[in-house]
C-alpha cells in the first residue's frame, strides 16, 4: 500500500510543473487573449467548425441592460454569463418562468430587476480577472440528455478533457449538485467523475478533494455509467484545441439532447483535479506524449490519447 502511494504521488502533475513545463512552453500568448474572453472563443471555434450553444444576445454598455432584459421577458430559458469571468463565477441559469419571475436551475426565483442588477455588475467587472469592464452574453439553454442529466442536479453536468498538443490524455465528468447553484465547476461544490479513456465509462467520483461513491443530492452511484457518443467527445474537444492553437487546455463538452455534443468552454489553465478523479497522475502521460511525434488526423489523436491512457495505465 505505502509503495502504491508513492508511485501515485511521484505520477502526480503539480502546479508549478504545470506551469513552467506546459503552459509556458505550450500554450503562446496570442491564444490566451481568445480562451479568456467567451465570445472571442466563439467566434474561434465556429470558424473551426466546432459546435457550440447559440449565443443568442450581447449586452457592452449599461444603457443597454434595458433593451436585453425587455428581449428576455419573452423567454423562458437562457444563459447569462460574463465573457471574461472565469470558474463559473457570474454564470446564472435561467430553466423556467413562474408569473413575472425567473426560475434558476437551483430553484430560486429571480425578478427582472435582480438580472439587470446583475447585468450591471457584469458589465462593471464585478467577476472578470483583474476588474476591467466586461460583457454580457445571453446563450442558449443546453438541455442535458437523459444519461447524464440523471446523474445531475437540477443543472447541466459536463464533461472535461484535457488536450495536450492535440491528444486527449484524461477526462472527468462534471456534475452539478445543490450546493454548486447547478453549476458543474469543482470548486463551487461540483462532483468529478474520472473517465476511462479507453471504453468511456465512469470510474471514481470525488467531491472537495474526497472521495464519493454517489451523488450527495440523488444518491445514485456515479461508476460504471458509459458516457453517450464518447468518440465524439474526444474527437470535439480535439477540434476545439485545434481552433484556438493551444497546446495544453481544458475542453469543457456538453452532451445536448437536441443538438448533441457541444463546446461549453475552454480553459487555458486547467486544474489538475481531474487527477485525483481519475486516481492516476498526468505526469506519465504527458512525458510519453511529449517525446513522440503526433499524427496530424483527428481519430488518429483521439486512438493515440486512448492507447496512451491503457499503456500507462496497465504499467502500473
Amino acid at each position: 500500500m505505502i509503495g502504491a502511494l508513492r508511485r501515485v504521488r511521484s505520477e502526480m502533475l503539480g502546479l508549478n510543473r504545470r506551469n513552467h513545463a506546459y503552459l509556458f512552453a505550450y500554450n503562446p500568448r496570442a491564444g490566451y487573449r481568445v480562451v479568456d474572453d467567451k465570445q472571442a472563443t466563439k467566434s474561434a471555434l465556429d470558424a473551426g467548425g466546432v459546435a457550440v450553444p447559440a449565443l443568442r444576445d450581447v449586452c457592452d454598455a449599461q444603457w443597454r441592460v434595458r433593451g436585453v432584459m425587455a428581449r428576455l421577458a419573452a423567454e423562458r430559458e437562457f444563459v447569462l454569463k460574463p465573457a471574461r469571468g472565469a470558474g463559473g463565477a457570474g454564470i446564472v441559469v435561467v430553466v423556467d418562468r413562474q408569473d413575472e419571475r425567473f426560475v434558476k436551475a437551483s430553484g430560486a426565483m429571480l425578478r427582472a430587476r435582480d438580472l439587470a442588477a446583475h447585468a450591471c455588475d457584469v458589465l462593471a467587472g464585478t467577476y472578470s480577472s483583474g476588474g476591467r469592464t466586461d460583457r454580457l452574453l445571453v446563450e442558449e439553454l443546453v438541455v442535458p440528455e437523459p444519461v447524464l442529466g440523471a446523474l445531475s442536479w437540477r443543472g447541466v453536468p459536463d464533461i472535461r478533457v484535457l488536450v495536450f498538443r492535440g491528444v486527449p490524455v484524461l477526462a472527468m465528468v462534471r456534475l452539478p449538485t445543490r450546493r454548486s447553484d447547478g453549476r458543474a465547476n469543482l470548486h463551487l461544490g461540483g462532483v468529478g467523475v474520472g473517465v476511462d479513456l479507453t471504453t468511456g465509462r465512469t470510474t471514481f467520483g470525488v467531491r472537495g478533494g474526497r472521495p464519493v461513491s454517489d451523488h450527495p443530492d440523488l444518491g445514485r452511484p456515479l461508476s460504471g455509467i458509459e458516457v453517450p457518443a464518447w468518440h465524439d467527445v474526444l474527437s470535439l474537444a480535439v477540434r476545439a484545441a485545434d481552433a484556438v492553437r493551444l497546446g495544453f487546455l481544458g475542453v469543457d463538452v456538453v452532451l445536448d439532447r437536441r443538438r448533441g455534443p457541444l463546446v461549453l468552454e475552454l480553459n487555458a489553465r486547467p486544474g489538475l483535479g481531474i487527477q485525483l478523479a481519475n486516481r492516476r497522475g498526468l505526469r506519465p502521460l504527458l512525458e510519453r506524449l511529449a517525446a513522440q511525434s503526433v499524427p496530424g488526423d483527428v481519430s488518429a489523436r483521439v486512438a493515440l490519447g486512448q492507447a496512451l491512457a491503457y499503456d500507462c495505465g496497465s504499467s502500473r
